[in-house]
This record gives C-alpha cells, sequence and structure tokens, in this order.
C-alpha cells in the first residue's frame, strides 16, 4: 500500500524544457566569475564537478561536498574567492530565470490532492543545484509553502538519479519501504529507474526526457491534469487503501 508520492520538479510539477534552461543558466553564470578565471573553463570545471555528483557512489559524502572536491581540484582559485560569487548569484540572478519556465496551477492542484487523499508527499529532484536555487524553482511553480517531508538538495543529500542509492536515500530518510512510494516524474531514465527498487511509477508527460537506454518499468502515464484526475478518483496505482496520516 502506497504511502508517499515522490514528485519530481523540473519538467514535472514546473513544465519547462531542461536543455534550454540550463544552457541559459550557464550563459548567465560563467560571466560572473570572469575576473577570476577563464569563463569557459569555468564552465569545464562546473560540468565535470557536476558529473562527479552523477557517478558518486560515496555514502559518507554530500553531493556538495563532491562537487566542491572536483571543482575546486580543477580551479586556480580559492573556495572563498569563487563561492560569494556563486552564492550572489544563486540570491540575485537565478531568481529571473522564471521566464524560462511553464508554471501552471494544475502543479498545486496535484500535490494538495495527494495530500488530502492521505499520501506524504516529498519533492524527489535530482540534487544537484544548491537549496537557493531549487527553492527558487518551488516558489515558481506556487509550492513553496506546501508540507513536503523532504526535499532533496545537494547540501543535504547523497546521490543523485538514476541510483537506486538515491531512492534507497530518500525511503530511508522518510522510515518506508520503497514499495510504499510512487515516483511521479517525466524522465525515462533518471525518475523511472525507481521502479528497480519496486517503486511504483507515473510519466509525466509533456516534456518527456528519453534517452532511449536503459528502459524501466512505467505504471502509468499522462498529463498533469490526468494525474489529478486519477489520484481524484482513486485510479490506477492510486486506487488502494489509501495510508492516512493520523492511523
Amino acid at each position: 500500500m502506497a504511502k508517499v508520492i515522490l514528485f519530481d520538479l523540473d519538467g514535472t510539477l514546473l513544465p519547462m524544457d531542461t536543455e534550454a534552461f540550463v544552457k541559459n543558466y550557464l550563459k548567465e553564470l560563467a560571466p560572473k566569475v570572469a575576473h577570476l578565471m577563464d569563463p569557459n573553463d569555468f564552465v569545464k570545471a562546473l560540468l565535470a564537478g557536476t558529473e562527479a555528483m552523477f557517478t558518486n557512489l560515496e555514502a559518507d559524502k554530500s553531493n556538495e561536498k563532491v562537487f566542491e572536491e572536483k571543482f575546486l581540484s580543477l580551479v586556480n582559485v580559492k573556495r572563498d574567492e569563487i563561492w560569494p560569487i556563486l552564492d550572489e548569484f544563486y540570491s540575485k540572478t537565478f531568481p529571473t530565470f522564471s521566464y524560462l519556465c511553464e508554471p501552471t496551477d494544475i502543479a498545486r492542484k496535484v500535490v494538495e490532492e495527494a495530500i488530502g487523499q492521505g499520501f506524504r508527499v516529498a519533492v524527489a529532484t535530482n540534487p544537484v543545484f544548491p537549496k537557493a536555487a531549487i527553492y527558487h524553482r518551488l516558489k515558481w511553480a506556487g509550492i513553496d509553502d506546501l508540507p513536503f517531508e523532504l526535499v532533496t538538495v545537494y547540501e543535504e543529500s547523497m546521490f543523485t538519479k538514476p541510483h537506486k542509492e538515491y531512492y534507497e536515500y530518500i525511503s530511508n530518510h522518510l522510515g518506508v519501504k520503497p514499495e510504499e512510494c510512487i515516483m511521479v516524474g517525466n524522465d525515462k531514465q533518471e525518475d523511472m529507474s525507481a521502479s528497480l527498487l519496486g517503486m511504483k511509477t507515473f510519466l509525466v508527460e509533456g516534456y518527456v526526457i528519453d534517452r532511449g537506454e536503459p528502459q524501466y518499468n512505467i505504471d502509468d502515464k499522462g498529463s498533469l491534469e490526468d494525474l489529478y484526475e486519477k489520484l481524484s478518483n482513486g485510479e490506477s496505482i492510486f486506487k488502494q487503501e489509501i495510508y492516512k496520516q493520523d492511523s
């Protein structure tokens, strides 16, 4: 019986073209450090640090620590020289990127309906961004004030999608078995890989990302509107004895 719904953010609760968003993000960020280092070298180090987070399986290191170690090993600047610039970027410039997204009221309705049905809810976004950047996106989606029990951010999280360890980390943190969770997302590899642990999966259509291989089990799919209707009516993978938070 499902107790928890894990929601992806980008392309799921916050409709967006992720590739276009990242391209703009890098274009705006790189010039901010030009007085310290070549912007092209900065982007290479940033991407290498990100890749390190994607491949790391050391349970004793947060994603932030993994990124920091790799990034700083590739640049000739000190942490206290560049981190304040990055922090200021996320607090002042990053919020202006909201125009690259297509927020919809149905996202909030979906989460509120899930809560109303008795599900516990969490945001299972790939934790390769700082908390500030992720919470800005929650605000754009109009859901930053909802009672999520967990939002995966890189300062506090270990592992990344599509590793099963990421989903194990979430289920352990929430004190539930993987098979008691439903993963809702738009990425056929990163999100649907949750099925490897026995989590049910719902693919949100509209901004689907599919790299071809590997392919994972998809229990159901549809638009956010379809998801709302199925939640409301207790259909598909949501048709079961619903866990009540006060039970």
